[in-house]
């Protein structure tokens, strides 16, 4: 695959794109670390505010050997725009995303053994722990079954996560996908979601959970989003 290159870009595109190389290499770190992935499987990426960019993970690079110029960008279809490596396999699908929600800045998918786990019985996580309600809003929810290749996961992933607010989804069959303002937000969401599918798997090992009411969470939701931190 050959790269358009970046000509006609200005200065503050290529400095930004030197800066999400270096923020995307780093996280990359984060998915090993929480053992969210295994060999090369998986990735992250993160979107330009100056230019119709992303950068994204090479495919077929072991964590180890990944750096900031090893990470390539793409435009919003998809295409390879810089980089001396194929794009991540989930390219189109993260563009996808890009295209269609305009407030995601950061998309990352692993297949993180417990959430995955979810996604194979293709049942959401129920929102059964305060922390669920603080970060996700509700249940994860389930996307539908679609093949690697082309957009149909990144249209997955749109159609669910438009009516939920849950920055997580678990596709069928497949594994998670997580979204947020940038790169690092999506990367918290996928360690969270991991988190969340062990403990409510665990605890289905002991009977069924108890339900957080809808008041409840949205009370949590508020809070947590709206006033914790800020």
């Amino acid at each position: 695959m050959s790269a358009a290159g970046l000509d006609g870009h200005g200065p503050e595109v290529l400095a930004e794109i030197a800066e999400v190389r270096e923020t995307v290499a780093r996280l990359h770190a984060e998915l090993p670390r929480w053992e969210l992935v295994v060999w090369t499987a998986g990735n992250v990426s993160q979107r330009l505010r100056t230019a119709d960019l992303f950068v994204i993970k090479p495919s077929g690079v072991t964590y180890d050997e990944l750096t900031p110029e090893s990470m390539v960008v793409c435009d919003l279809d998809g295409n390879l725009v810089d980089g001396t490596r194929s794009p991540s396999s989930d390219t189109a699908a993260h563009a996808y995303v890009y295209r269609h929600m305009a407030h995601v800045g950061g998309v990352v998918h692993t297949h993180s053994t417990y959430a995955t786990a979810w996604a194979a019985r293709a049942e959401p996580v129920p929102c059964v722990l305060t922390m669920m309600a603080d970060e996700f809003g509700g249940d994860i929810p389930v996307g539908p079954f679609a093949l690697i290749g082309d957009d149909s996961i990144g249209q997955g992933i749109v159609e669910t996560l438009s009516t939920s607010r849950s920055p997580a989804v678990l596709m069928r069959n497949h594994g998670p996908f997580t979204i947020g303002k940038d790169a690092k937000a999506a990367v918290k969401a996928a360690v969270m979601v991991e988190e969340v599918a062990r403990t409510v798997h665990i605890s289905r090992q002991l009977g069924e959970p108890t339900r957080i009411s809808q008041e409840h969470v949205d009370s949590l939701y508020d809070r947590y989003q709206n006033v914790y931190g800020r």
